[in-house]
């Protein structure tokens, strides 16, 4: 007598797949919390004014104040997004650059002051970046213009005509 033969199938059992997402999200919210450990980017300090330039109109203060104070004076608003890495780091190395440069709180205003105008003119100022968050700073033509010329007054520098303007000192 034979014996049935019994054919053996084996399956191979796959475990089962989860979605990476979780793991990515878990990271990325991590790196987050880490990043508010770093203490750059939120010791808001406004020194002292300790110097006011002599504007030629309080229109160019005006604008002033709208599109450029911020980063170029001791009378920063810091909002609330300047407390949370990474963009406060953004925050607080721009207004350390701008007020290294160019800053009407001090006296002689900065190295770069006669410049200011042409900046404007250039459309380097204000920094596209400051922009979405300051609507305000959004100028138009004219206002733009005014701001080049009161600038130009104010802190000397080459007008759109390649004229030098006065340069009042501190």
């Amino acid at each position: 007598m034979s014996r049935p033969t019994k054919t053996v199938t084996t399956t191979t059992v796959r475990p089962v797949s989860r979605p990476v997402w979780p793991k990515v999200l878990g990271g990325v919210l991590g790196a987050f919390l880490l990043a508010q450990l770093v203490p750059y980017g939120r010791a808001h300090a406004n020194p002292a004014v300790q110097a006011e330039p002599q504007w030629d109109s309080p229109q160019t203060k005006a604008l002033f104040d709208r599109a450029c104070a911020d980063c170029h004076s001791n009378e920063t608003k810091w909002p609330w997004y300047s407390n949370v890495a990474p963009v406060s780091w953004l925050v607080q190395r721009h207004v350390d650059e701008g007020r290294s440069k160019f800053n009407v709180s001090v006296p002689g205003f900065g190295e770069d002051a006669h410049e200011a105008a042409n900046e404007v003119r250039e459309g380097a100022m204000p920094e596209p970046t400051y922009l979405p968050m300051h609507p305000e700073a959004r100028l138009t033509a004219a206002e733009r213009d005014q701001l080049i010329k009161g600038l130009t007054v104010t802190f000397g520098g080459k007008s759109e005509g390649g004229e030098e303007g006065e340069k009042d000192g501190d």
